[in-house]
């Protein structure tokens, strides 16, 4: 374990190796996409409910159609009019430019869509390879280059984050995450202002990454008070690449009207201003200080640390409670407390205890690797840094297991350093060294968490049909493309149904829909739940109000099961019962098919 945490690199600036971990990397990529490419990339065909994905091809397709660059209303989900999303015009850039790169060459905008679900996942997942290697060889020498690598593609394809199809923007954001790490776990002001760039830019895409910018900031700021000959430099260079990317994404991504806008799930203005006075106010510090000793240093950080705190509080207080504080309470009983990311640990040991080991198990294991190493080595910069980013991100996925899209990331790290020293141990050909390493490996790999815990489960209680609820067994769950080819053939119209067949909808059909899985969604969502949860009466009052022309049922999806559950004489309850109403006519070529769709009248 000792030579696992050992930094091996004597000058971390040097960039040897570099070529050699980019071809590994791009190697291992190409080999997670040729094993998807083996099962005939099956999320091209199927979204298996990854709606994110799906409103962001949806909102590509919406900007290069000719909508502005700085409107984000999505105008064909929700009441009439829409509403505004909440994400950033960042990642619809390179995703539409391969797009637009491909149609130009084939003369076809869906073949430009295809390569462009194939080639970003495949393009961040060797990104992503490459710095957490690069990361790894910082933390602990060239012989992690191997594990780091097969450890990373393991756990990074397992994720789903960098398959086929996944346009979402946690990925670019893991791989902005990775970078942000790796560039400040070796001293130097541009690598530090490089760092803060990719914090800037990760927290513009989505205030979720505000953890992992603060423990940024708190690494650049340990550095100018600990380290007399770098700190300086990393500070001044992490504070003006932070404060300058910020100050950038904001004029360039953010339109002017909606600058001052009170809201905590988007970039605006006053968070700009916050981050602005943190990148800036760090910079001034160690320039002011820089021929200071640590009590001056401390001091000027003490004074920065409240006054950044201050301006929070005083230019965005409601960002530093509850981020749905706005959700309406029925959204919040009968879609928040159900949406899987958004779950906390203690509720995943009690609804799905086999989830646990293969989303908590390496982290742990790496933040002990870094706690012991730490504790024989003394304070190392590498072994403090990380253990920073990665106990946040822990207790992030504590709070909501979507943490695990940065714990499990950065976890492949330490675990590759530990990896690597039991190879090294087992040169010997020893028994005991080579169980150790085998040992290693295996505990290495969320895989084999997943698949034991799985094991245990079902052998201790069979799993059960997941379609195997109130709404009917065996009947498929609606996530696959071709589902909605019936639907796409109807007169365009608004779509009465669930919220998690929203996105796809948008995204295969050319109609609009009431319901979809976001939180700034909340009159359509309700609406939603007022029709298939009320009484035949109610639910056909609420059709009239929002001129719903098709009503779209689907059996086998969990969300159908939920609303008999929670309104068994409602109108979803009376559907699933085969007892619809007379004002809803069946389309009877639907009447075999995974979605059943309704006119109404």
């Amino acid at each position: 374990m000792s030579n696992a945490t050992t930094l091996a690199i004597a000058r971390p600036s040097r960039l040897e190796g570099w070529k050699a971990d980019l071809a590994a990397s791009l190697l291992a990529a190409l080999v997670m996409v040729g094993a998807q490419a083996a099962t005939g990339f099956p999320a091209l065909f199927d979204s298996g409910g990854d709606n994110d994905s799906m409103m962001r091809l949806a909102q590509i397709r919406d900007w290069l159609g000719g909508q502005s660059w700085f409107d984000l209303h999505q105008y064909r989900m929700g009441p009439d009019g829409g509403f505004v999303m909440h994400w950033s015009r960042i990642v619809d850039v390179p995703i539409a430019a391969i797009v637009l790169a491909v149609a130009a060459l084939t003369g076809s905008m869906a073949a430009g869509e295809v390569v462009a679900e194939i080639l970003w996942p495949a393009l961040l997942s060797i990104a992503a390879l490459f710095l957490i290697v690069r990361a790894a060889r910082l933390l602990a020498g060239p012989h992690t280059m191997l594990p780091a690598l097969v450890i990373g593609a393991i756990t990074l394809n397992a994720m789903g984050l960098f398959t086929a199809r996944a346009l979402d923007h946690h990925n670019l954001q893991v791989v902005f995450a990775l970078a942000m790490v790796k560039l400040l776990l070796a001293p130097g002001w541009r690598r530090a202002a490089g760092s803060g760039v990719c914090a800037a830019l990760m927290l513009a895409i989505g205030m979720e990454t505000a953890p992992y910018v603060v423990v940024a900031g708190a690494c650049a700021a340990a550095a100018l008070l600990f380290s007399r000959k770098d700190g300086p430099g990393d500070a001044i260079g992490f504070g003006l690449g932070f404060a300058g990317a910020a100050a950038l994404a904001l004029v360039a991504t953010v339109p002017p009207s909606s600058w001052w806008i009170a809201q905590c799930d988007a970039y605006s203005a006053r968070l700009a201003v916050v981050a602005l006075l943190g990148g800036l106010g760090l910079a001034a510090t160690a320039t002011v200080t820089i021929s200071k000793g640590m009590p001056a240093r401390l001091a000027g950080l003490l004074i920065l640390a409240i006054t950044v705190g201050a301006a929070a509080i005083l230019i965005a207080p409601q960002c530093l409670g509850d981020p749905f504080v706005g959700l309406d309470p029925r959204m919040r009983d009968f879609w928040l407390n159900s949406v899987a990311e958004a779950q906390p640990l203690w509720n995943i040991v009690a609804l799905q205890p086999e989830n646990v080991a293969q989303n908590y198990a390496t982290p742990a294991i790496a933040v002990g690797i870094l706690v012991t190493a730490t504790l024989r080595h003394g304070v190392r910069r590498p072994e403090v840094m990380l253990l920073g980013f990665l106990v946040a991100a822990t207790a992030v996925s504590v709070w909501q297991i979507r943490g695990t899209s940065f714990s499990l990331p950065f976890a492949i790290i330490p675990l590759a350093a530990m990896v690597a020293a039991a190879r090294r141990d087992a040169q010997g050909r020893t028994a005991k060294a080579t169980l150790k390493m085998v040992f290693a490996w295996l505990i290495s790999l969320t895989l084999v968490w997943s698949a034991g815990s799985h094991a245990i489960a079902n052998a201790i209680a069979p799993k059960q049909n997941a379609g195997a609820t109130t709404a009917g067994k065996g009947k498929l769950s609606c996530t696959a493309d071709a589902t909605y080819a019936l639907l796409a053939q109807q007169p365009p119209t608004t779509v009465l149904t669930i919220s998690n067949l929203g996105a796809p909808m948008i995204a295969t059909t050319p109609h609009r829909v009431l319901a979809g899985p976001y939180h700034r969604n909340n009159a359509g969502n309700i609406a939603v739940l007022d029709a298939f949860m009320g009484t035949p009466d109610q639910a056909h009052a609420v059709m009239r109000r929002e001129k719903i022309g098709l009503l779209a049922f689907c059996p086998g999806n969990d969300e159908t099961g939920s609303l008999v559950d929670w309104a068994p004489n409602g109108l979803m309850a009376d559907i699933v019962k085969g007892d619809a109403p007379s004002w809803l006519e069946p389309i009877s070529e639907t009447l075999d098919q995974p979605l059943v769709l309704y006119r109404v009248h």
